[in-house]
C-alpha cells in the first residue's frame, strides 16, 4: 500500500495524479495539504483512499505534525507559486511561497528520520535564455534564470541536492517544461487563449480582439495527464539525487497555438498585445530533451498538442455555460 502525501494538492496537477493512480489501479492511502480546499470531488476513487487537511506549509509545527500523523513513504511537492508573470509583480511573495515551503517540507523529514521519498518538482524556467544552438536542453545544460520565480526553482532544486547529498534524504528532482489541460486557471496562457476565444465565439465577448502578452516566444508544451504519468514513474523508479526534465521536446510559438485553436474553433479573431502582460525579462526560446526521461523509465509522451486544446477548449465551453461542477470539497 502506497502512503502518498501530496502538497498543492487543490492545484490542477493534483486532480489528474489522483485520476492517473486509480486509472492505474494503485491502492494508496493519499494525504491531500493545501491552504484551500479542493474544487474537485475526489470521494469516487476506487483505489484510493484520499483524505484533505487544510495546511499552510509555512507553518513548520502544523506541517510537520500533518506528516508525522500520516508518515507517509512517498511525497510528491506540487506546492508552488507558479506564475512567472505575478513573481514579476510581486518577487518577494513568489520566493518566499517557493522557496520556504519547501525548506519547511525537508526539514520536517529530516527531523522526523522519515524513510520516504520526496519528488522535488522543479520548472524550465531554471534554463533561462539560451542561444538555439544549445536546443534542445539536456539535464546538464547550465542555469541561468531570468525572473523570480526561477531563481526561487534553482534555489529548490539547490537545497533538494544538499538534503540528499549532506543528510541523506531521498530525493528525485524534475525541470518540468510547461504543462497544460482540463482544469487549469486562466493566469496561465493557454487556458487564457482559449478562455478568451471561446467567449468570442459564444458572442460572450462582444470585441472580437484577443488579449496577448509577447506570442513571438516558443514552448514546450506537454498535456498534464503525460505530466502525472512522468511524476508517478520517477516517484516509484527514479535515481536519488538525479533530475529529469519532463517535457514534450517539441517547440511551439504562441502565435502558432492561437492558430491551432481558431482552426478547432472555425474562427479568426483580431489581435491585441497588452503591454502589461509582456514579462520585463522573458525566456524566448525554452525547449527540452526528454531523452533520459524516455531511456530511464521508459516513459513516452501519448498525448498530442492539438488534442490537449480540444479538450481544454471542451472544458471552457462547458465552463462558460455554468454547468461546471466546482466547488469546495473539504473532508
Amino acid at each position: 500500500m502506497y502512503k502518498i502525501l501530496v502538497t498543492g494538492f487543490s492545484g490542477f496537477v493534483s486532480k489528474h495524479l489522483l485520476d492517473h493512480l486509480d486509472g492505474r489501479g494503485m491502492k494508496s492511502e493519499v494525504l491531500g495539504i493545501d491552504l484551500n480546499c479542493p474544487e474537485y470531488p475526489y470521494d469516487h476513487l476506487e483505489q484510493l483512499a484520499v483524505k484533505f487537511e487544510k495546511v499552510d506549509l509555512l507553518n513548520f509545527v502544523k506541517l510537520r505534525n500533518a506528516i508525522h500523523y500520516f508518515q507517509p513513504n512517498h511525497i510528491i511537492h506540487l506546492a508552488s507559486y507558479s506564475s512567472v508573470g505575478l513573481s514579476w509583480k510581486n518577487p518577494s511573495l513568489s520566493f518566499k511561497n517557493n522557496m520556504n515551503i519547501f525548506l519547511n517540507l525537508m526539514e520536517a523529514v529530516r527531523e522526523l528520520n522519515l524513510k520516504c521519498r520526496v519528488l522535488s518538482v522543479g520548472s524550465s524556467e531554471e534554463y533561462g535564455n539560451v542561444n538555439e544552438d544549445k536546443l534542445p536542453l539536456g539535464e546538464e545544460c547550465p542555469l541561468d534564470p531570468v525572473s523570480p520565480y526561477a531563481v526561487a526553482r534553482v534555489a529548490q532544486e539547490q537545497l533538494s541536492k544538499v538534503y540528499c547529498d549532506g543528510y541523506g534524504l531521498d530525493v528525485v528532482m524534475t525541470r518540468s517544461f510547461n504543462h497544460i489541460g482540463v482544469g487549469q486557471k486562466e493566469i496561465f496562457v493557454i487556458a487564457s487563449f482559449v478562455k478568451q476565444l471561446v467567449e468570442i465565439k459564444k458572442g460572450i465577448k462582444k470585441e472580437r480582439k484577443l488579449v496577448v502578452g509577447d506570442i513571438s516566444i516558443v514552448r514546450d508544451f506537454l498535456d498534464v495527464r503525460d505530466v502525472v504519468d512522468a511524476y508517478l514513474r520517477l516517484l516509484i523508479h527514479g535515481e536519488k539525487g538525479q533530475v529529469y526534465n519532463v517535457c514534450s521536446g517539441e517547440g511551439v510559438s504562441l502565435r502558432e497555438v492561437i492558430d491551432i485553436i481558431c482552426g478547432i474553433l472555425g474562427m479568426r479573431v483580431e489581435i491585441e498585445v497588452d503591454p502589461s502582460r509582456v514579462r520585463p525579462s522573458d525566456n524566448k526560446v525554452i525547449v527540452g530533451s526528454n531523452e533520459k526521461l524516455k531511456r530511464t523509465m521508459g516513459w513516452n509522451p501519448k498525448i498530442s498538442l492539438e488534442e490537449s486544446l480540444k479538450d481544454i477548449i471542451n472544458y471552457w465551453s462547458i465552463a462558460e455555460t455554468g454547468s461546471l461542477e466546482n466547488g469546495p470539497h473539504c473532508a
